[in-house]
């Protein structure tokens, strides 16, 4: 590594610790205000709800640089604390930044002013003030194509090969404090309905390349579906707590359309909070409103709140509230992988 590039990836993200802060003060003062901030008590006291209601089992959805921006802790305590049950994200969410960093690889503070063209010189790659080695990189790459090569050569859904993912990082990963991994070892499914649209994409073309004439690993969209649906069945209710948007935010929805097509009808999601910075206006689905959602008969509209505000604010003051309260002391463990079978 030469002395300039050393120089850039030389501080690291550190992840925030909701465990380590008692937020609830805060949060039930912002009740008190306007605005956003009482947006947010509402949504955090929603959540806690969720995790109080132990008939109901929670759906996380994740888009958005969020584990690269600090917030990689939070999730994995989620899911240690049986706080989620489900988890659907963006492919580059589990692979380019848990993933990543479970291979011993780091993210850095960087500057939205850097010089672009120097940094493509050096091989570092940017998220607004955040740096990453694309040297690194291209390490998690090849390795989810070791991988893939290693597996029987047949469709898995994206869940199943995440979970070969989890079970990889128990072998061989460099730090314990990973989403794949806790999940993994906790029974909680991740899909990642647009999984190739990220460094597990690279790998699995190299993979798919190499291979060319012979069996080969595929993914299978379809079966994702049908997966989270049959989790949605193991459910008496469901919640759904989103940071992001996008294909996550409506791939979790779907699912209880899904239910009723194959015959199974379930109720609608009884919970849905979502924090986001995208407003409705222009009538894409990361802003569409959760109320907007009932007409498709996704979302109830007795138990929604939506907040605008970026997540590296509002997803610790949100899930730090909720773990405080630890109403998910008495939830069950559900290991809804076993649903997924």
């Amino acid at each position: 590594m030469t002395p300039i590039k050393a120089e850039l990836l030389r501080d690291t993200i550190e992840h925030i610790d909701i465990k380590a802060h008692d937020v609830r003060p805060l949060v039930r003062a912002m009740g008190h205000m306007a605005f956003q901030a009482r947006n947010l008590h509402r949504a955090a006291t929603l959540y806690d709800a969720m995790l109080e209601d132990t008939d109901c089992g929670v759906i996380l959805c994740l888009a958005g640089s969020l584990f690269s921006a600090g917030l990689k802790q939070v999730v994995v305590d989620l899911v240690r604390h049986r706080m989620v049950d489900a988890i659907v994200s963006t492919g580059a969410l589990i692979v380019d930044q848990d993933f990543f960093e479970a291979l011993g690889f780091r993210h850095y503070r960087g500057s939205p002013h850097a010089d672009d063209n120097t940094l493509r010189e050096l091989h570092i790659d940017r998220i607004y003030d955040t740096f990453i080695d694309e040297d690194e990189l291209r390490e998690c790459d090849a390795t989810i194509a070791r991988l893939a090569s290693e597996l029987e050569p047949r469709p898995y859904s994206s869940r199943e090969f995440i979970g070969e993912m989890g079970a990889y990082l128990a072998r061989h990963g460099k730090t314990r404090e990973s989403v794949v991994l806790a999940a993994h070892e906790a029974g909680v499914p991740i899909f990642c309905p647009a999984f190739s649209d990220c460094s597990a994409g690279f790998g699995l073309v190299h993979h798919q390349w190499s291979r060319e004439g012979k069996p080969r690993l595929s993914l299978d969209s379809a079966r994702d579906f049908l997966e989270l649906t049959r989790c949605r069945l193991a459910l008496k209710d469901s919640g759904l707590f989103m940071v992001g948007g996008g294909v996550p935010k409506n791939f979790a929805q779907d699912v209880v359309v899904a239910a009723d097509f194959v015959g199974q009808p379930v109720a609608m999601h009884k919970y849905a909070v979502q924090l986001t910075v995208a407003d409705e206006r222009d009538g894409a689905l990361s802003g569409s409103t959760l109320r907007e959602a009932s007409s498709w008969g996704k979302v109830a509209t007795t138990a929604e709140q939506m907040v605008y505000g970026e997540a590296t604010v509002t997803l610790p003051l949100v899930a730090g509230y909720a773990f405080h309260q630890r109403h998910w002391e008495a939830r069950p463990e559900r290991r809804l992988v076993a649903a997924c079978q």
